[in-house]
């Protein structure tokens, strides 16, 4: 490897680094919605150049997660309900065809499997903690997209899922009569998987899911409906 490609494989490792930590800190919420990301003062921070934390940044705006404004510069992307309510509507197409494709790939213990999370979900209930319960309905819908064939698109669930971490930290803190009926739709989701049931079925199922998310999030905060 010459000395010239080994210096551009040092950059673009320390880029990949800064990205993955800047992005942790977004979701994690230590840099919240409309928090100023200074070049000079990450650099301080995270002990790493302008230069690749300046690409990083370039990838997080790319991914939605940072917004360049005029006179403010760089920062945290600061998000509305409507937003919300728009990617939900899109992850809800995304979520319906996922699902319908993973099902042929479902054995009955992965179907187990996501059916323990879901009763884990259900034992939550008792003592509702929206962030824990938000944790265990991601991990119950990508036990089934783990079966996925098609990588790109589970490439592109995992981008619009962190956009939504980031949008609101939990979705059931805002609609929390949403979480009893959201458990009892994923039975419904797992029994058509099981019994297999059409593709056109479980995908309008799957659909309709988190349409309904959408929808209860609509009548939370009677935002202008989008699109």
């Amino acid at each position: 490897m010459t000395a010239t490609q080994k210096q551009a494989r040092a950059k673009g490792s320390k880029a990949e680094v800064s990205y993955e930590l800047l992005r942790s800190r977004i979701l994690d919420g230590t840099y919240g919605p409309g928090y100023r990301l200074v070049l000079s003062q990450l650099a301080r921070e995270t002990g790493v150049s302008t230069i690749p934390l300046r690409e990083a940044l370039r990838r997080l705006q790319s991914d939605g997660l940072v917004e360049v404004v005029r006179n403010i510069g760089a920062r945290v992307a600061v998000f509305d309900a409507a937003q919300v309510e728009h990617s939900l509507q899109v992850l809800a197409r995304l979520e319906g065809y996922a699902t319908a494709i993973c099902a042929p790939h479902m054995t009955a213990g992965h179907i187990e499997r996501s059916r323990k999370i879901n009763a884990r979900m259900t034992k939550a209930l008792e003592d509702f903690d929206p962030a824990s319960f938000t944790a265990l309905n991601r991990e119950f819908h990508f036990s089934i997209y783990e079966h996925c064939p098609d990588r790109h698109l589970v490439s592109l669930l995992e981008a619009e899922w962190a956009r939504l971490d980031h949008m609101r930290r939990s979705t059931f803190t805002y609609v929390p009569g949403r979480a009893r009926r959201s458990v009892t739709e994923h039975e419904r989701m797992l029994e058509l998987i099981e019994t297999g049931a059409t593709t056109q079925e479980i995908e309008q199922v799957a659909c309709a899911h988190k349409i309904a998310t959408a929808d209860a999030l609509h009548q939370a905060h009677g935002a202008p409906r989008t699109g």
